[in-house]
């Protein structure tokens, strides 16, 4: 592929990250007048909740099919079902169904921010990747900053072409998703893959849903249970049951499992997880939480509030972008992952000495 093809496949990646990581932040402004027009404000987390399971899950799943079937078609299927999802979502009568439809998309989404990288994966060498990677950091935080914007637009009006306005929160996804679609049939060719003598780990994605499940019900619901109370300790036990099933079966499954054991055995491949894991508890612990904080205890608009956080985003942006930039053409990296996780420590330090009138 020359650099022109390249780029039009890298658009067309960018576009279906885009949707799924808009969809994290864009319904959380929304929600309220969401849950008053459905007369099921109550229910609201489990919107938030069906979404994140359900992607969550078929995240590992999708990279395994994609290993079998190829990453072309399970990107376009990702892309179909996302859009599909946001159609039905758009239609709903109630918070429950809304719910459902949000795990449609989920079902989506979980292919959206997997497939991307690993198609980048095969189409470019090692140390040309990070330059692009870059540009999918800048996406995240690009749509990380919108999304509460298109939101609160969006809750803000009462109608926009006949339509309710808090519907066109999930109607957006419609013409992005499709121009995704348009670029990735025009563009995206890979080469085909054997599909014989491989075995797929159903029984290992069974115990990511039972792991995963309970821990993820806990985390919504642990506050209102109470979190030593009978349901939130079931939740733990079985989750934990899960976590040590799920380890098993993937040292039984061996090079056919979701996740392969051995590459544990790479000390490098072992501390970028680890410190992957640990970034991300930061980063999105950031994302969701200085917005509330700026909106309940500042008192800013959500749009205000979206303005608010643009240092950060542009920040992350500068700094994802520069930092590929310069990985590709000195081919080290091991200084930008110390730099970062000194630097973002640094700041969260400074962050718990916030006050009320800060």
């Amino acid at each position: 592929m020359n650099h022109r093809q390249i780029l039009f496949v890298i658009f067309g990646l960018m576009a279906g990250m885009f949707l799924s990581a808009l969809d994290q932040t864009v319904v959380g402004t929304a929600i309220r007048t969401i849950g008053d027009d459905l007369h099921g404000l109550s229910l609201q987390a489990w919107v938030t909740t069906a979404y994140l399971i359900v992607s969550t899950i078929s995240t590992p799943i999708y990279g395994k099919l994609s290993d079998i079937f190829g990453r072309r078609p399970l990107f376009i299927f990702a892309i179909v079902v996302f859009i599909v999802g946001s159609v039905m979502a758009s239609f709903s009568t109630s918070m429950i169904e809304l719910a459902t439809f949000r795990a449609v998309q989920g079902l989506g989404a979980g292919g959206l921010m997997s497939m991307p990288l690993a198609i980048m994966g095969d189409m470019l060498a090692p140390r040309e990747r990070a330059k692009y990677q870059g540009y999918f950091l800048a996406v995240f935080g690009v749509s990380s900053v919108i999304g509460p914007l298109i939101g609160g637009l969006f809750a803000g009006t009462n109608e926009i072409l006949f339509i309710a306005g808090w519907r066109w929160v999930f109607l957006i996804n419609v013409p992005i998703g499709l121009a995704a679609l348009a670029m990735v049939l025009r563009f995206l060719h890979l080469p085909k893959v054997d599909r014989h003598s491989v075995r797929i780990d159903w029984w290992g994605a069974a115990a990511v849903i039972v792991a995963l499940v309970p821990l993820l019900l806990v985390a919504e619901e642990g506050q209102t249970w109470g979190w030593s109370s009978p349901a939130s300790i079931a939740c733990y036990v079985v989750g934990v049951v899960g976590v040590i099933a799920f380890i098993a079966i993937e040292v039984r499954m061996k090079d056919d499992a979701l996740i392969p054991i051995k590459l544990f055995h790479s000390s490098t491949f072992s501390m970028a997880t680890i410190i992957g894991v640990l970034v991300g508890f930061g980063m999105f612990g950031a994302m969701m939480t200085i917005p509330l904080y700026l909106q309940i205890v500042l008192g800013s608009t959500p749009t205000e509030s979206g303005f608010q956080m643009l240092p950060m985003i542009l920040g992350l942006m500068i700094a994802s972008i520069g930092s590929g930039q310069l990985i590709a053409r000195t081919g080290r990296y091991r200084m930008f992952p110390i730099l970062g996780t000194g630097l973002m420590s640094a700041g969260f330090l400074y962050l718990t000495f916030m006050k009320y009138n800060s």
